[in-house]
C-alpha cells in the first residue's frame, strides 16, 4: 500500500501541478473570449432550451436529452459536491471554497464545447445507437486515433476511482454512522444492487437517474437553504473568512501563506472538476447518445451542468459547513456533513443526509459505469471485455467500501487529471469548430 500510496502522490503531482492548473484554466477562458462570453451573453436562451424546453419535451426512442443531463449530473452531485466540497474545505482552507467557484466559470465552456465536439463528431455504433466523446472527438476532428485510445483507457481507470471507490467509499462510512455494519456487508449489499441495475443496460441506468437526480437534489437544495438561514448571523464571517484564507497576500512573502494559497487552489480547483467534470470530458458520454438534437443546444445543458453543480450545490455545502459550529472540530469528509445536518435538524438530519448522500452516490456509480462501457465499446468490439470490466467494476465496490478515505479521493483526483490532458487537448486544437457551429446557430436564433 505505501509503493501505490508513493506512485500515486508522484502522478498526483505532476497531473495537478501548477502547469496542469493553468492548463485548465486557460482552455475553459479562451474558449469563453472566443465564443464573446456566451454563457452570460445568451443566458436567456440557454435558459429557455434547457429548462425552458422540458415541458415541450416528448417521449422518443433512445435517450432523451434529460436522460443524458440526469445521467452527467449523476457522475457530479452528491459525492462531489457534497463530499468534494468538504475535503476540499479541510485539506485545502476555506479558501478553496472560493477558487472551486473560479474555476467553475471557464468550467462552463470547457464542458459546453465538449458536448458540442462530441456530438458534431459522434459515430453509430452497430446496434444503431450513437457513441461519442473526447475519444471520437480526437479521432474524427483530429485524426489523433491514439489520444482518442488514450482518453478512453483513462476514462475506464477513472470510473474505478471517482465512479466506484470514491461513491462506495462514501456510502459506508455513512452507513456505519449509523448501523453497526461491517464494510464488507455493505459492499456485497451495494454490489448486488448495482449487478441488478445494470442489467437494464444504458437506458435502463439513464431512467433510473431521470428519476432519482431532480427529486434528491431538490430536496437537498432545500435543506441546505433552510440550515444557512439558522446560520443567517455567520455569513459575513463565513465570507470574510472565505476571501481572506483565498487571498493572503499580506504574509505571502514569508513563504508558509504561499503555500496555503496554493493548496487552496490546489484541492478547490482539483475538487471542482471533480465536482462538475468540466474539463474531464466525461459528460460528453451521456450526451452524444442523445437522438434528433442539435450539437449546440445539447451543449447549453452542459453550462447548466456547471451552474447548477458548482455555483449552487457546492456553494450551499459549502457554507452550510463553514457557518456550522463542526467546522473546525477535526471531522472531515462525511462525518463532517453529518455533524452539520445534526446541528440543523437533530438527529433526524443525520438520517436525512445519509439517504440524500446514498440517493446521489448510486446514480454516480451507474452514471461512470455508462461511461466506462461506453469508453470500451469504442475499444473494443467483442462482449467478453464488457463482461469482465462489469465483474471487476463490482468486485472493487465491494473493496472500495473498507479503503482509507484519504487514500481514495487521491487516487481520484490523480485518475480525473490524466483524464483530462487528452481532452483539453482536442478543445484547445478544435476550438474553430465550436465558434464555427456556435455561430451558425446563434444566426438562426438571432432574435432568441
Amino acid at each position: 500500500m505505501n509503493k501505490l500510496m508513493y506512485i500515486n502522490q508522484v502522478l498526483n503531482g505532476f497531473v495537478w501541478g501548477k502547469y496542469m492548473i493553468f492548463f485548465l484554466l486557460f482552455t475553459g477562458i479562451w474558449l469563453m473570449i472566443v465564443t464573446n462570453f456566451l454563457p452570460f451573453r445568451k443566458i436567456k436562451l440557454i435558459f429557455h432550451k434547457t429548462l425552458g424546453a422540458l415541458k415541450k419535451t416528448n417521449a422518443q426512442e433512445g435517450i432523451t436529452p434529460f436522460q443524458a443531463v440526469s445521467t452527467a449530473l449523476a457522475g457530479t452531485l452528491g459525492v462531489g459536491s457534497v463530499v468534494g466540497v468538504t475535503t476540499a474545505l479541510t485539506m485545502g482552507g476555506p479558501g478553496a471554497l472560493f477558487w472551486m467557484l473560479i474555476s467553475a466559470i471557464p468550467g462552463m465552456m470547457s464542458k459546453y464545447a465538449e458536448i458540442v465536439l462530441a456530438i458534431h463528431y459522434r459515430e453509430r455504433s452497430e446496434d444503431g445507437s450513437y457513441i461519442g466523446g473526447p475519444m471520437t472527438t480526437l479521432e474524427h476532428g483530429l485524426h489523433l486515433r491514439f489520444f482518442g485510445v488514450l482518453f478512453a483507457v483513462f476514462c475506464v481507470f477513472a470510473s474505478f476511482g471517482i465512479g466506484n471507490l470514491t461513491p462506495a467509499n462514501t456510502i459506508a462510512h455513512t452507513l456505519q454512522t449509523y448501523l453497526p455494519l461491517s464494510p464488507m456487508f455493505i459492499g456485497i449489499v451495494l454490489a448486488l444492487i448495482i449487478g441488478i441495475i445494470m442489467l437494464g443496460k444504458a437506458k435502463g441506468i439513464m431512467r433510473f437517474n431521470e428519476i432519482i437526480i431532480p427529486i434528491i437534489s431538490i430536496g437537498y437544495v432545500l435543506a441546505c437553504i433552510y440550515l444557512l438561514l439558522l446560520h443567517m448571523d455567520e455569513l459575513p464571517h463565513v465570507f470574510t473568512l472565505i476571501f481572506d484564507d483565498a487571498f493572503d497576500f499580506m504574509s505571502a512573502a514569508g513563504g508558509i501563506s504561499g503555500f496555503a494559497i496554493s493548496r487552496a487552489m490546489h484541492y478547490g480547483i482539483s475538487r471542482g472538476v471533480f465536482s462538475n467534470e468540466a474539463g474531464m470530458g466525461s459528460s460528453p458520454l451521456s450526451h452524444a447518445a442523445v437522438v434528433n438534437v442539435n450539437a449546440v443546444e445539447q451543449g447549453f445543458w452542459g453550462i447548466f451542468e456547471v451552474f447548477f453543480d458548482t455555483i449552487i450545490v457546492c456553494t450551499l455545502t459549502g457554507l452550510v459547513v463553514l457557518s456550522s459550529d463542526a467546522w473546525g472540530q477535526s471531522l472531515e469528509g462525511v462525518a463532517l456533513t453529518v455533524a452539520c445536518f445534526e446541528e440543523g435538524f437533530g438527529s433526524f438530519g443525520g438520517m436525512l443526509f445519509a439517504i440524500a448522500i446514498i440517493s446521489f452516490a448510486l446514480p454516480s456509480i451507474l452514471g461512470w459505469y455508462y461511461y466506462a462501457i461506453t469508453c470500451l465499446h469504442y475499444l473494443f468490439k467483442t462482449r467478453i471485455m464488457i463482461v469482465c470490466y462489469s465483474l471487476l467494476f463490482l468486485v472493487l465496490l465491494i473493496y472500495g467500501c473498507g479503503m482509507e478515505l484519504g487514500f481514495v479521493w487521491e487516487v481520484a483526483d490523480t485518475l480525473n487529471g490524466l483524464m483530462a490532458i487528452p481532452n483539453l487537448i482536442s478543445l484547445v486544437l478544435l476550438y474553430k469548430t465550436v465558434v464555427k457551429l456556435t455561430k451558425e446557430y446563434l444566426r438562426v436564433h438571432r432574435s432568441d
